[in-house]
């Protein structure tokens, strides 16, 4: 089992950042990390998500959405070609803070039998991946004002 977190304080209210995460139609615009995402923000229901690591290669997955709490939390539980192979159950976390911001958390909790050999990736690559996101969403949403 390994996991990544990252944390940032956006000057937006969950209420607008929520907004753009789960706006999956625009993710192409804004997003250099996860590249798209089809499908709806409703626990039960599955996703088609792409996502482009920096200098790493490209991979669409299937995953099913675990939780869609508006405005707090979204997550899905994908897998590598069968379950056990490689898992990931990936996170957003918003967290209200004073003065009309936020605390927005991206996680992923990775398991299964190639997690070891993809170790070294997940903590160069992938990582760089959230904090690209986390960085493009924290401009999009202060630049459009959205607070």
């Amino acid at each position: 089992m390994k996991e990544l977190t990252t944390t940032l304080d956006i000057k937006a209210s969950p209420q607008a950042i929520w907004q753009i995460l789960t706006d999956f139609s625009a993710f192409e615009q804004w997003n250099p990390f996860i590249q798209s995402i089809s499908g709806r923000a409703v626990q039960g229901t599955k996703l088609e998500v792409h996502i482009q690591p920096p200098g790493g290669q490209g991979m669409t997955f299937k995953p099913t959405v675990l939780v869609a709490e508006p405005e707090r939390e979204f997550v899905w539980l994908g897998h590598f070609l069968m379950p056990g192979l490689f898992d990931g159950e990936h996170r957003f976390r918003l967290e209200p803070l004073e003065d009309n911001r936020t605390q927005f958390t991206q996680s992923e909790r990775f398991g299964g039998l190639l997690v070891p050999l993809l170790a070294k990736d997940l903590d160069t690559k992938v990582r760089q991946g959230f904090e690209a996101m986390n960085q493009a969403l924290k401009t999009g949403v202060c630049s459009n004002s959205v607070s």
